[in-house]
Parts: structure tokens; sequence; C-alpha cells
């Protein structure tokens, strides 16, 4: 989920759609309405998915290891790495797309214009959180749900009546659907939208925080039920499917649809691209793989410094007469290049490898076990 980071980054500069103050960069000769449909496919699904595992994998720190072991685990994968980076990318952030909208703005003197924004304590000084407000997000979240869940400790009849349920909705494909729409409706009736825009500020936004809440304690609860992770893989090809051709009609309709059926049509949508993404993933990935382990523990790495590169690349690349389609491809190719010739080399074997994923790793495949 943290990988599609790229793509979504490398495509919406190429996307038809104003994405205003979230994206400010338009390549001015080629944009496609494909690029955008790739945004919003993957918008749908992969944070709530994000923070379904997150969700999971706190309730295991949690409950498996210690409440204590977990604090400290999540203020030295999230909240160090969070200040840490937002810090040092800020200055490169900065510059990387004020060149670019820059260059697409055809201004001679584009290079000596950006770097004059570094030339003064504003250009350093973190005003967003960037590409990473789900890490911002991620630390109050696990701070609440540490809270609530010593809460519950005192309620056991409470947990059990929840866990009960939940398992029993859980094994059901078409009730789980149906049951966790519901809920995921009522939860935009609360917030009072019927789409959750991702918010960089440094104030949280209460809608954000609820949203993603909610799917975080989705993966908590998930986790006592762990030995039911199998049944994801009921009609996980028919979820996947179908969501995807939902989301088709919903992107390409003529007219937008009323604000309770996009909320039901979003709640349904989610849920379908959840169970069967991830079902295809226990499906399919379940088994060792050097090459899936290096790229699972290159992610966090990878995200966080791709951005820079999928904003400054393509205003290398604006005058080539290439469709839209090509330049995402080759922004997201060279990142890609970029980031992982980076990670190997500088990270991996390093003390930033151990910073953000608690140990140094081999850089030869067959040592990974």
């Amino acid at each position: 989920m943290m990988l599609l980071g790229l793509v979504i980054h490398s495509s919406v500069t190429y996307g038809v759609l104003d994405y205003g103050n979230d994206w400010p960069l338009k390549d001015p000769n080629s944009t496609h309405l494909i690029n955008d449909f790739i945004v919003y496919f993957i918008h749908s699904f992969r944070m709530p998915i994000f923070f379904v595992v997150a969700g999971f994998f706190g309730a295991l720190l949690f409950y498996e290891r210690s409440p204590l072991r977990m604090i400290k685990n999540r203020a030295s994968r999230i909240v160090l790495p969070f200040f840490v980076f937002v810090l040092i990318l800020t200055p490169f952030l900065t510059f990387g797309f004020s060149y670019t909208k820059l260059v697409f703005n055809q201004q001679e003197d584009a290079f000596e214009t950006a770097l004059s924004y570094l030339s003064g304590p504003q250009g350093f000084i973190p005003h967003i959180t960037y590409h990473l407000w789900f890490l911002y997000y991620l630390a109050w979240i696990s701070l609440v749900s540490v809270g609530l869940a010593f809460f519950l400790k005192k309620a056991p009849l409470v947990t059990n009546w929840i866990s009960r349920g939940f398992n029993w909705v859980f094994v059901k494909p078409g009730l789980r659907i149906f049951v966790f729409a519901i809920f995921t409706s009522l939860v935009y009736c609360v917030m009072g939208v019927s789409n959750v825009e991702t918010s960089t500020s440094f104030i949280p936004d209460i809608n954000t925080f609820i949203f993603y809440f909610f799917f975080y304690l989705i993966g908590w609860i998930l986790f006592k039920s762990k030995h039911l992770l199998s049944s994801f893989m009921r009609l996980d090809w028919l979820c996947a499917l179908l969501g995807f051709l939902i989301l088709i009609l919903k992107f390409f309709m003529p007219s937008p649809l009323a604000f309770e059926v996009n909320i039901i049509a979003n709640s349904i949508v989610v849920w379908l691209l959840i169970f069967g993404i991830t079902g295809l993933f226990i499906r399919y990935g379940s088994k060792h793989s050097s090459v899936m382990r290096y790229l699972s523990d290159s992610s966090y790495w990878v995200y966080l410094v791709h951005l820079f590169f999928t904003a400054l690349i393509p205003s290398f690349i604006v005058d080539w007469l290439l469709p839209s389609t090509i330049k995402f491809l080759f922004v997201l190719l060279s990142t890609s290049v970029f980031c992982y010739l980076s990670y190997h080399y500088l990270v991996r074997n390093t003390f930033i490898g151990h910073f953000l994923n608690g140990k140094r790793y081999s850089r030869k495949l067959s040592d990974i076990k």
C-alpha cells in the first residue's frame, strides 16, 4: 500500500482534473483522464487497507508484546521518523515543487527562483506534513487506541460480545460487506461528507481522524479473530473485480451521484476492495519470497523519499512529445530506480535502515530468511 504512493504521485501530474493545493503540478502539454482514474482507483482503497493492517499489528504489539513495548515501538517507528524526515525533506520538496511549477509556467529563471525560496528559514521550516500525513495521524490514532484498549480491558463482557459478533459476521462474505458498509455509511453521515480529503495540516482534521480511526479499529478487532484471516480468500476475486467495476461506473458517469447514494456506493466499494485485495494477497503472497521481503523492507524508505523525485522529474520531460501515460510511466520507473538504488546502498545495511526498521539487513537476497 505504501509503494502505491509512487504510482499515485507519478500519475497525478498527467491527469486532467484540478487537484488544487493538494497537487499543484499539471503538465501543460500531456494530460489524460485515464491518469485521473488511476489516482481515483488507488485512493479508494489504499489508505483504508493501510489503516486496517496498522490496527491489526498495533493490537499484536499491545496484546502479544506489552502495552509499553507497543508505545515504544510506535514512538521509534512512527513518531521519530515523522519528525526527522519532515524536517529533512521540507527544503527538498519546497525546491522540487517550486522548480517544476515554474518550468511548467515557462519561467526562464526557474532554477534561481526556486532556489531563492531556500534563502531564508521559511524554506526549511515545515508548514505542512506533505505525504507524511499518514504517519502523523497514525501516531495520534495509536495513542488513542492504547487508551481505549486499557479502558476496554476493564469491560471484558463488552469486548467478548464485540468479538463474538465480529466473528459471526466476518465468516459470511456477503453479510460482512453489507454490515461493514452500513457502519462506514454511518461514519460518513457523522462527518457530513461523502469523501475524505487528505489533510496535510499540523492541526488535526477531525474528519480525517474519525475516518481512518474507524478502519484502524476494524484491524484491531480483526487481530482478536486472526484465526479467520483465511476467510478473506472467500470470493476475493469477485469482490476485487466488482469493486473495480463499480468504480469505473462512478468515475465515468456523466453526472455525479446524489450525496446519500455516493456514501452508500463508496462504503460498499471500499469493503469490496479491502476484502478482495487483501484476500488476493493472502492467497498469492503468503509463501516466503526473498524479493517480496526485500520490497517490504524497502517500502518505508522508498515512500519517505519518493515525493521529491515525482515532483522534480516531470520538469525535465515537459517538452518531450510523448503521450501522458508514457511520461507517467517514465516518472514512475525513474523514481523507483533512484529510490531503490539509494535504499540498497545507503539505507539497507546502515544506521538509517536500523532507524527505520529496527535492524540492519544484508544486501544479499540469499541472506533473507
